[in-house]
């Protein structure tokens, strides 16, 4: 009797669990944005990758939260779609998504109203979309009033502030509005020099011609050298958008080096082309390129942030064989892990000693990440299955 009532207690407890997480709507994209429509809500789409850890620990530890579900439950029409299948695609290359996760928040008219990136922990996660869902944000009127023609000044730097980080393309063209109407007489103050630089990413973009034109206000702010060196990064940027093929999926090692070294110098030339390879590689799940622009350029670990090495330590870790390549991921893990334990860097050191062959170290700190996700009221599901391949 009393295994029958343990049986039910699990299964209720499954089920209220469910509940409590996001409900994410099993329909096509049409569909999606049709229902938001008739309700009047957004809509919140997870673009995910099924190779992307961020993605899964996402999933895991936040979107089953009772806070994240009752707030994105009741405001937005919540869907899930994988990036590289079906319908995935599609959006991915409409909103231009192209690292995971990332999350979409779109109107009925399926128009994006903002966008943000990578892995959140609970209370920021709700805290986003109550800034996006709040009336006072007004993203929605912002973008009627900008579409309109209005040219004011602050409004449009109003725009450049409010979606800087979740809809840059829209703070973008506010920005290039905001300086095709700036008098030629008006020195630019140190603010607008922030915005323009912030929103400057190719020579091709409007920007640019403010960027030359107005080098004399730049450079009482900057140093000369500082400003010839972001010029040449800008180059490089068209540099690196003709050495793609995206045909083949493939990037023209050799093309770059030609066009952009003496532009630049070898070295910056060659840590330009890594952090490209690196990004372009990743998000078109190419890890054997992946891997040697990794080892390339992480070749001096001390001189990366943790983080960022712990991130190339867990693609390494879901997708790499080589056991050389994993020992070296292994040292990136390890200075993330020293800098502050988490139950997300202490699984990934743990998974790479499994890797390795270093078992009993492994069993320690895959224990560690399971003992401080329950501590933290998260998903110890990873830790516990990393523990259950050990034994």
């Amino acid at each position: 009797m009393k295994k029958i009532i343990s049986g039910i207690s699990i299964f209720c407890a499954v089920i209220t669990s469910a509940q409590e997480a996001i409900q994410f709507q099993e329909l096509p994209y049409k569909d999606i944005i049709a229902k938001a429509k008739k309700e009047k809500k957004l809509v919140f789409i997870d673009a995910y990758a099924s190779w992307c850890g961020p993605c899964k620990m996402m999933e895991h530890n936040v979107f089953n939260k009772k806070s994240v579900g009752d707030y994105y439950n009741t405001n937005f029409i919540n869907a899930r779609f994988d990036m590289e299948k079906g319908e995935g695609r599609e959006i991915a290359a409409k909103f231009g998504v192209r690292s995971y996760p990332t999350y979409l928040f779109l109107n009925g008219e399926g128009d994006l109203v903002s966008r943000n990136t990578g892995y959140m922990e609970e209370s920021l996660f709700v805290a986003m979309a109550q800034d996006i869902n709040s009336p006072g944000n007004k993203k929605g009127s912002l973008k009627d009033k900008f579409a309109s023609g209005e040219k004011d000044p602050e409004f449009l730097i109003n725009i450049m502030k409010l979606n800087s980080t979740t809809d840059y393309e829209f703070a973008k063209r506010a920005s290039e509005r905001y300086f095709e109407n700036k008098k030629k007489t008006e020195e630019l103050s140190k603010e607008e020099i922030g915005f323009l630089l912030y929103f400057l990413k190719s020579t091709e973009d409007t920007n640019y011609a403010t960027f030359i034109s107005r080098k004399a206000d730049i450079i009482k702010y900057l140093p000369e050298e500082t400003y010839k060196e972001f010029d040449a990064q800008i180059k490089l940027s068209k540099i690196v958008e003709q050495a793609i093929d995206d045909k083949n999926k493939r990037i023209n090692d050799e093309y770059f080096m030609k066009v952009a070294e003496p532009l630049v110098g070898k070295e910056a030339a060659t840590t330009k082309l890594n952090q490209t390879k690196l990004s372009y590689y990743e998000v078109n799940a190419n890890f054997p390129e992946y891997e040697k622009a990794a080892l390339d350029y992480y070749k001096n670990p001390d001189t990366f942030e943790p983080n960022e090495l712990l991130r190339a330590s867990w693609v390494f870790a879901d997708h790499i064989k080589n056991p050389s390549s994993l020992k070296k991921a292994t040292e990136w893990a390890e200075k993330s892990v020293m800098r502050g334990e988490t139950s997300e860097n202490t699984y990934i050191l743990a998974k790479l000693y499994f890797l390795t062959g270093n078992k009993e170290i492994a069993k320690n700190y895959a224990e560690m990440s399971k003992n401080m996700a329950v501590q933290a009221n998260k998903d110890s599901k990873l830790a516990d299955e990393l523990l259950k391949q050990i034994k």
